[in-house]
């Protein structure tokens, strides 16, 4: 075999190097063979989609486009972060698996933690007080636990100033040393009052936790005394760029009354942690934790910290936002994604919040589920081992530069109005986030943001996982929204008239002609009524003019949908839906779009015609109001 020299010899030397005009003369030729009237130089144009912030996600990324973003990314460990906190990044030992813990009972919770820490868990998040274990049995709680090795993060909202008191009781009662004691002890009085609107709290919560990061400095090095907390602000349906910016007001609004109470900006910044969601949107969390360290790197260079201070100490955890009380077990998926995205876009610490998350309090096989999400992540798919996996994707880059400046510009909007406390109290985050979840909100009502399991592949049948409730989370400020909300409210609606009735509300699905005629629309069609709790009736399989009447009798519905060709509609449609009609449907549906017949349709007794990105909870929630479903 001969081998050829290393001299440079490349097998594609022969071959010209395509240009992006040549590849867009070629798509557009693509999409006018499909009916699009597209120039030749718009074929980027066409196949963008406009996503939250203002932001494009485009068909292709160059070199050349995304020069400025991935120029500006610097080395891992060095300002401005965007590659990572740390030269090593989680190359050593992955990233730190922390676990959720709220239970109120302190003796099962301490079940719950010592288990987690015996299988692969790293640190614990404990939810203390009022939304948690009491703070008196906090002990109790950390019963067998390792202090000098397990690090503890405290989340007790206004009680945080006595939950930090009492575990730092703990490390001197069981003998820790101060410099081996780790974690945070979870002061956020911006969060709590973004939480509860309680914002006459913050004055008098503030100075305790400066008081707490005084102590940390002096007394524990490896402590944290504060979180920024972001996701009240992702909770009540923040955008990526919102969420980011919030915390940065956030953040800076801490190193503010820090640096006040005698800390120095280096000081300061190494007292904070941020905690920010991940999302089944992979590279949009990988962007929006790269993009969290330039910023924060960008504030404390400006506040005059060495460079150093500025490497943001992040903790990832999978949205509430995106879990669903219907087909739970499909968060599994979800948050593997996200802790995935977490992984390489940085985080120092992931919580994979438990698949029944949304339904209570989690079983100890949906905790086991979460932390070997992560583990698997870690220990099998060797996801740590490279640093900054996703730097140098033209997409990434790019994508993590302009969520940077989105962020920055809307940062600096909030300190305009007087920081983050004056635009919680004034109303301009919540007028803000709320109109970013109204558009979202259209979307998932129209489905062009899929929620499997709830509006697109949804199962009647399917029993409900019941878990126990979970402690009341704080509430009166910003609201917390959840993707599947109002399909949630539509389904409720479904099993209290099965509960009341015995069965479900019914659509009888008249599908004309042969299986290859209308088993696209019947499929398309059942799959819509049955995101809102009305099961489809599909028998027979096919019905005309003069065997629909029998059949939607015989099929204890209420309502129809035809289903059909567009060529079979022109034929059947008309004389069909007088038939439901006349056989006592409340109201008739149609599956596709009418074109030029729809008079005809009308005149005939249609009464809706339904189509791929129509507005499915209108629909549906006018269909169960006309069967009189409460």
């Amino acid at each position: 075999m001969t081998v050829l020299p290393d001299d440079g010899f490349s097998l594609a030397a022969e071959f010209p190097d395509a240009t992006h005009e040549q590849w867009q003369l070629l798509v557009a030729g693509v999409l006018r063979k499909a009916g699009k009237d597209v120039p030749d130089t718009a074929a980027d144009d066409m196949l963008s989609t406009a996503i939250e912030d203002g932001l494009t996600t485009r068909p292709l990324y160059t070199a050349d486009t995304a020069r400025d973003g991935a120029d500006g990314a610097g080395y891992p460990g060095f300002a401005p972060f965007t590659r990572g906190g740390r030269p090593e990044g989680g190359a050593v030992s992955g990233w730190d698996v922390r676990q959720r813990h709220e239970r109120p009972d302190p003796v099962r919770t301490n079940e719950a933690v010592l288990a987690d820490l015996e299988n692969g868990v790293t640190s614990l998040w404990l939810s203390v007080g009022a939304a948690g274990v009491p703070v008196a049995s906090l002990a109790t709680a950390l019963e067998g636990v390792y202090l000098d090795l397990a690090p503890v993060v405290l989340d007790a909202g206004a009680e945080f100033d006595a939950a930090a008191r009492e575990l730092l009781r703990l490390y001197e009662e069981r003998g820790v040393a101060p410099e081996a004691a780790l974690g945070n002890l979870g002061a956020d009085p911006l969060g709590h009052a973004a939480r509860t609107g309680r914002y006459e709290d913050i004055a008098g919560l503030t100075p305790a936790a400066a008081e707490l990061a005084l102590l940390c400095h002096g007394k524990y090095p490896g402590l944290r005394a504060l979180t920024v907390d972001a996701l009240p602000y992702h909770e009540a349906g923040a955008s990526a760029a919102q969420e980011l910016g919030c915390s940065l007001a956030t953040g800076v609004a801490l190193l503010r009354g820090l640096t006040a109470a005698g800390l120095s900006a280096e000081a300061a910044c190494g007292q904070l942690e941020f905690r920010y969601a991940a999302t089944a949107d992979q590279f949009l969390t990988i962007a929006k934790l790269r993009a969290a360290r330039r910023v924060w790197a960008r504030v404390a260079e400006a506040c005059g910290a060495d460079p150093a201070a500025g490497a943001q100490r992040q903790h990832a955890v999978t949205s509430p936002v995106m879990m669903t009380r219907r087909d739970p077990w499909v968060n599994m998926l979800r948050t593997t994604v996200a802790s995935l995205a977490a992984g390489v876009g940085g985080a120092d610490a992931v919580t994979v919040l438990p698949f029944d998350h949304a339904l209570g309090l989690p079983d100890g096989f949906a905790r086991r589920i979460a932390r070997n999400t992560s583990t698997i992540l870690v220990e099998e798919s060797h996801v740590g081992r490279v640093i900054d996996p996703a730097g140098g994707s033209w997409y990434v880059e790019q994508l993590t530069d302009e969520l940077a400046h989105a962020a920055w510009a809307w940062f600096q909007e909030i300190e305009r109005a007087g920081g983050q406390e004056a635009a919680l109290r004034g109303g301009l985050v919540s007028e803000r986030i709320g109109a970013t979840w109204e558009n979202r909100s259209k979307n998932l009502a129209k489905r062009r943001e899929p929620v499997t399991g709830v509006s697109e592949f949804p199962i009647l049948t399917q029993p409900p996982v019941e878990r126990d409730p979970a402690p009341a989370a704080p509430s009166g400020g910003l609201p917390k929204v959840r993707r599947d909300e109002a399909f949630e409210a539509l389904r409720a609606r479904s099993d209290a008239h099965l509960e009341a009735a015995g069965t479900r509300p019914r659509v009888f699905l008249a599908a004309l002609g042969p299986a290859a005629a209308h088993t696209a629309r019947a499929s398309f069609a059942a799959n819509l009524f049955q995101a809102g709790g009305i099961e489809p009736v599909h028998d027979p399989v096919s019905v005309d003019e003069a065997s629909v009447a029998a059949a939607f009798t015989a099929s204890g519905a209420s309502v129809a949908c035809i289903c059909s060709s567009d060529a079979l509609y022109a034929e059947q449609a008309a004389p069909v839906a007088e038939a439901l009609r006349a056989a006592g449907a409340l109201r008739v549906f149609l599956a596709g779009r009418p074109g030029e017949q729809r008079e005809t349709y009308v005149g005939a007794g249609v009464d809706e015609f339904v189509v791929a990105g129509g507005d499915a909870v209108a629909v549906l929630t006018s269909a169960l109001d006309r069967m009189g479903v409460a």
